[in-house]
């Protein structure tokens, strides 16, 4: 399409009738629109005024899981059926589009950003039951780096961590600072985008790596009913799970659609005596009034019961044998099997709004309030051995209260566009947050110590003793803009700009003097070119800047500056029409400036010192094959270095706890005819390289690879699976914090399950 060349006829709206059950999806338009020629394939998004019919058709899968919903209804052409909505079902485990390096529905062979979407088939068929498991195929992100860790899903973008202030759900964070953190169920989602690079002009926050979205289940247009059972082996403990996921219109109009999910775990995990329960429930329900008017309302209640399985080991009987040549057990409890316990309590609730004005102009507000409480109580290692043999661990007692409230809402206008010699899709944005924490952390130095061969529990020392009570606050309201420009109809600008203002205040209430805070503002920008050719090539280019406001305070009662940050991107997209797979390159350079680091002088604080560069190259491969394959590879690569500390033994050293090199590769295929047709077998294996224990890198942790393995079987509405992770069941070390500090990653897993789907 020629950039002189005038605006597209405007389609009347789509009309979405629920009819016995089934959904009816009927186009019309204006003769003129009619007669039109078809726009060529990727150069144009759909008018702002079809934008919330085209986000809610359905795309038909073939997945087994409780997010697949069969699109579609009685005369909807395979065309229809094949539109993606950005917010919706992934077909197979390649997906097409996506609303979160944009906030605009852009297809990803359009989005000049690197971004990994996995959708829930790939979910189900890998059986992953947490976002560390989920992400373990996608590129650029190391999930696990803690290990087996049943409070929280710790994770590092392009070398940087990110699970703190890098971790959304639908478009709106989830922060994680101190011991409050949120986690989320993956059962509840339908897709998570890991999206590498800068966001900040869109989103505020987060690293310069990048940021992980999470994207719930919405209400689906076609009736929907799943239930599925399972169970397994885990280490030292076997488990049990139920879940239910009911949804699909509730009135004859097709004006209200409901969907509620479920979810609920009992048992154990590697950890001897480590319990490991969850109950999750998860209503919504949408209301469209008429065609161009949408609200979708999303909520979700968790609760957790479980208890500290990242142990905090020493290096030295771990990675290494120790003095006694003894490698400390994978299922040791570290704690206590009487003292040893983590909770959690988080409740969600908001809404997602839509309006249509015209062809021109589209308003969307997201909002939501989110509440966690949570408590832990538990001897932890990280002190070393208590004596010259090596078999007895120092330990002493942690033990936090914690409360956070987080609102936010995020307001933005759109239109789309043809200004007389280029086509446009601008965004406009307001955004504001509002967190609130109440922390209150306690220990005991030192506690009983415990043997690694013949373990006693029950000791008792002292009751722990305050050194933390704070109140934090933190406030950060943002304006972005972002316009999206078509120079030609294969030649796309993108650019952003955005003001922040933030402020974060500490009441210390056991040395109120040392009460304070700071207010600050930055200004981040992005911009990019991506060229799309006819056959599905699309080379890109960005720079963009980050700016993350950090809260809480130094050892001293100092507030903290901001961390900033910036990158230069470059890569190639192809997608070729029709043949199933998408391919993306990326290579970067990322700095960081005013990266945070452990405090030498207390463990339960941190210094912010220095400067951070990471140089690498990215590679995602996803395949969906008609045939019944579908398949993901990954690799990323990484040169990640210190450049500037005021400890000048960390500067040109790579961080810890950071592996730079990983890979992985997964398939899995179902026999689509004949009489083993609905048999369904696949695996995958996963590396990754080597990462240092100590600032110095005199300790290396070994790098590792692990496999795993599925089989399952469809017939009629029905479908059985065994998965196993860590098929070989071998002992690895996930990551090193210090020499005292090294983490177990997961034991084999072996997972039965039986669904049903009517």
């Amino acid at each position: 399409m020629s950039p002189l060349a005038p605006a597209p006829k405007r389609l009347r709206p789509l009309r979405v009738l629920a009819l016995s059950g089934a959904s009816l999806l009927v186009l019309t338009a204006t003769a003129a629109a009619q007669q039109a020629t078809p726009p060529r394939r990727g150069t144009a998004n759909p008018p702002a005024e079809a934008s919330v019919q085209l986000s809610e058709i359905s795309v038909e899968t073939q997945g087994n899981g409780g997010g697949t919903v069969a699109g579609g209804g009685a005369g909807v052409g395979a065309a229809a059926r094949a539109v993606e909505s950005p917010t919706g079902p992934v077909n197979g485990f390649v997906a097409t589009r996506s609303a979160t390096a944009t906030k605009t529905n852009t297809p990803l062979i359009e989005t000049p950003q690197s971004i990994t979407v996995v959708g829930r088939e790939q979910i189900d068929v890998q059986k992953a039951q947490t976002l560390t498991q989920a992400t373990q195929y996608a590129a650029g992100i190391y999930s696990g780096t803690f290990g087996a860790d049943s409070r929280l899903d710790f994770f590092t973008l392009r070398g940087f961590v990110a699970s703190d202030y890098g971790l959304y759900r639908d478009g709106l964070q989830q922060l994680n600072y101190g011991f409050a953190y949120f986690r989320t169920e993956t059962f509840g989602l339908e897709r998570i985008e890991v999206l590498r690079g800068p966001a900040a002009v869109l989103f505020g926050a987060g690293t310069p790596g990048g940021l992980v979205n999470q994207v719930s289940k919405r209400p689906p247009l076609d009736p929907l009913r799943y239930v599925e059972v399972g169970g397994g082996a885990f280490g030292q403990g076997g488990f049990g799970y139920a879940a239910f996921d009911l949804g699909g219109p509730s009135d004859a109009d097709g004006h209200w659609f409901y969907r509620l999910t479920g979810f609920g775990r009992t048992g154990g995990n590697q950890v001897e005596g480590a319990p490991e329960d969850r109950v999750y429930i998860a209503p919504a329900f949408t209301y469209k009034p008429d065609g161009a008017t949408k609200i979708t309302f999303l909520s979700s209640f968790q609760h957790d019961n479980a208890a500290v399985t990242a142990n905090f080991l020493p290096y030295s009987g771990t990675v290494r044998p120790n003095a006694s040549g003894l490698r400390i057990p994978r299922s040791l409890n570290v704690g206590d099997i009487g003292l040893n316990t983590f909770s959690r309590n988080q409740a969600l609730v908001g809404y997602e709004f839509e309006h249509a004005f015209d062809e021109t102009w589209t308003f969307r507000q997201n909002l939501r309030y989110s509440f966690l409480e949570s408590f832990q109580n538990s001897y932890v290692g990280q002190l070393g051995y208590s004596d010259a043999a090596e078999t007895r661990l120092a330990r002493y007692q942690f033990r936090d209260s914690a409360r956070a409230n987080l609102f936010q809402v995020d307001n933005q206008a759109e239109a789309r566009f043809f200004d007389g010699f280029f086509r446009h899709d601008l965004l406009l944005g307001l955004d504001y947050k509002n967190y609130r924490l109440s922390d209150n952390q306690a220990s005991t130095f030192p506690g009983p110590d415990i043997s690694i061969l013949a373990p006693v529990y029950g000791l008792r020392v002292a009751a722990p003793l305050p050194y933390l009570i704070n109140g934090n606050s933190f406030e950060q309201l943002g304006l972005y803009a972002q316009d999206q420009i078509k120079l030609t109809d294969r030649l796309s600008l993108v650019l952003g700009l955005r003001q922040d203002f933030a402020d974060n205040r500490i009441g210390n209430k056991l040395n109120p003097s040392a009460s304070g805070g700071r207010s600050d503002n930055a200004l981040t920008y992005r911009t990019a070119l991506i060229y799309n050719f006819d056959f599905g090539l699309a080379p890109y280019m960005s720079y963009s800047t980050s700016f993350q406001p950090q809260i809480g305070t130094a050892l001293s009662g100092a507030g903290f500056r901001p961390e900033t940050g910036d990158q230069i991107e470059g890569g190639v997209k192809f997608e070729p029409p029709g043949q199933g797979y998408f391919l993306t390159l990326a290579g970067f350079d990322i700095n960081r400036q005013g990266t945070l680091v452990p405090d030498p002088a207390n463990v339960f604080f941190q210094l912010q010192s220095g400067a951070q560069r990471s140089t690498g190259f990215e590679a995602q491969l996803n395949v969906s094959l008609a045939e019944g394959l579908n398949a993901v590879a990954s690799f990323t690569t990484y040169d990640l270095v210190t450049t500037k500390d005021a400890d000048p033994a960390r500067v040109g050293r790579t961080p810890v706890n950071i592996p730079e090199t990983f890979a992985s590769a997964f398939f899995d295929y179902t026999i689509p005819v004949g009489a083993w047709r609905g048999f369904g077998f696949g695996g995958g294996v996963r590396y990754v390289g080597s990462s240092f224990a100590d600032v110095p890198n005199t300790l290396r942790v070994s790098d590792f690879v692990l496999f795993d393995a599925q089989v399952h079987y469809n017939f009629e509405n029905w479908r059985i699976a065994v998965n196993a992770t860590n098929l070989a069941d071998r002992r690895y070390v996930s990551s090193c914090q210090s020499a005292l500090s090294c983490f177990y990653g997961d034991a084999r897993r072996v997972t039965a399950s039986l669904s049903y789907k009517w």
